[in-house]
């Protein structure tokens, strides 16, 4: 869920930040390449943080497996 948050989060920003450079000319914006761009970002965001989650998660449970918690080293 995290990734799917942050991965919208980037793809509105993809997309502002194409449709404000588009505008800069003049013009009215491209919608087409902000979408794709916009596509990209969200991919992007999403395959990247899940793939911290799942390292994160992944060394946590090792972690705990092995028992070397906080309360068990003292």
């Amino acid at each position: 869920m995290p990734s799917l948050i942050v991965g919208a989060l980037a793809g509105a920003l993809g997309w502002v930040v194409t449709d404000v450079s588009c505008r800069s000319d003049g013009g009215t914006g491209c919608p087409g390449w902000a979408a794709l761009l916009s596509a990209v970002s969200f991919l992007a965001a999403v395959i990247g943080v899940g793939l911290v989650l799942a390292l994160a998660f992944r060394s946590l449970a090792e972690w705990r497996e092995k028992g070397s918690g906080p309360a068990q080293d003292q």
